[in-house]
């Protein structure tokens, strides 16, 4: 079941109840050798699971069992919308989480700055995760870049992160991506999926080889890979969707532009912690019917091999919970939008830990949030998309199906 099916046969009722999500990000993780703990289980949090006592547990996958989805589409399913049926590109989530005025026929990918050697062969796919400053400066020298009957715009996102907008006419955006995911071979050229966007990718590709020319002697940052090529989507929006007031409180660009994509209310965060985050979800609680606070820091350590780092983050987590739990939200629900292990260093397809809380969810009484914990948990192994609707019951905010 998804939203349609609620929207469909009008089961949305207003009330005067409040939902909050926590997301970790790449939260779901392996043990570094057999019969080990995850990061999740190895983690000292009191406060998650003492909830997870009191809540309703278990396992989602994102998409689907087997597949390991990007940010966007384990985001877009832990909101309730089938990430099957709507696709976001990358480039159009970074463009709007930095408020750039995305036209309905523009292009946008998403960049990274790298590193390559001599050869041209991947030795860093984020360039040691260098500084928004020197993304600024490197982002300099590629607005520099011109190609012929398009607007080529180059804003910096975050750390090594920049968004690559083409504006012209006649611009396809079915695009293969230049990323190869993996180290020590070279970046792959842009190819075009369907013949209206050869054109595009004639000019991606030539934008790629400028940027080579004029970051060659730049370092760590001495190459770009282009992901995500992608238009504005048109998609429904949490309030004509959930008849919900929806804030978000994120840090990074790309889940601040998902948010405002589906009609979010984006809170601006004066800090970059966690306990920033939850000052503005204190200060804001009277304004809004639900509240999505997103934690980046698992996933970036995960992706970075640190298992212990991810711990970490996951404890700062569960220090500020009872800042939310003092508020007296009618459900919280804390999952993730993918899992990454540090074991893997990447996304990958196991299904993530989530729990439900409502003073009327079938508690299953197990004191733990964590992966084997989540298996033993009524509500099974479950898509993401399905918690939504489970958190507006549990909220009051559905009637009946049917006479």
């Amino acid at each position: 079941m998804d939203f349609k099916f609620l929207k469909d046969n009008e089961l949305v009722v207003p009330a005067q109840t409040k939902i909050a999500m926590i997301v970790m990000d790449g939260l779901g993780g392996l043990p570094m050798e057999p019969g080990g703990k995850t990061e999740l289980e190895s983690a000292r949090k009191p406060n998650l699971d003492a909830l997870a006592a009191q809540s309703a547990l278990g396992l989602a996958d994102p998409v689907a069992p087997g597949i390991t989805p990007g940010s966007g589409p384990g985001h877009l399913g832990i909101f309730g919308y089938d990430p099957m049926v709507y696709e976001i590109g990358r480039g159009v989530l970074e463009a709007l989480g930095i408020d750039f005025d995305l036209g309905p026929n523009d292009v946008a990918a998403r960049g990274n700055f790298c590193a390559v050697d001599a050869a041209g062969n991947l030795t860093d796919r984020r360039a040691g995760r260098i500084a928004t400053e020197l993304n600024v400066e490197l982002g300099t020298l590629l607005r520099t870049i011109q190609l012929d009957g398009v607007q080529v715009f180059v804003e910096t996102v975050k750390d090594y992160r920049f968004v690559l907008v083409l504006r012209g006419a006649g611009l396809g955006d079915a695009l293969t991506e230049t990323d190869p995911q993996r180290l020590g071979v070279p970046a792959l050229p842009v190819r075009a999926h369907q013949p209206d966007a050869e054109q595009t990718a004639l000019l991606a590709n030539q934008f790629v080889d400028q940027a080579r020319k004029l970051l060659a002697d730049k370092h760590p940052a001495n190459m770009v890979l282009l992901r995500g090529f992608a238009k504005r989507p048109a998609i429904p929006s949490y309030q004509d969707v959930f008849d919900l007031r929806a804030a978000a409180i994120a840090v990074y660009p790309m889940y601040r532009g998902l948010s405002k994509l589906l009609g979010m209310k984006t809170l601006a965060v004066p800090g970059e912690t966690i306990a920033d985050e939850f000052t503005v979800l204190e200060k804001n609680w009277n304004d809004f019917d639900f509240f999505y606070l997103h934690v980046k820091k698992t996933d970036s350590a995960g992706e970075d091999g640190d298992f212990a780092r991810k711990a970490h983050v996951i404890e700062e987590l569960d220090a500020q919970l009872p800042r939310l739990l003092a508020l007296k939200p009618d459900v919280v629900i804390v999952g993730g939008d993918h899992s990454t292990p540090a074991l893997l260093k990447s996304h990958s397809w196991h299904p993530v830990p989530v729990m439900l809380y409502s003073k009327f969810v079938r508690a299953d009484g197990i004191a733990e949030y964590g992966e084997h914990a989540c298996t033993r948990g009524s509500l099974g192994r479950l898509r993401s998309r399905e918690l939504m609707p489970i958190a507006l019951a549990n909220a009051g905010r559905l009637t009946k199906f049917g006479a």
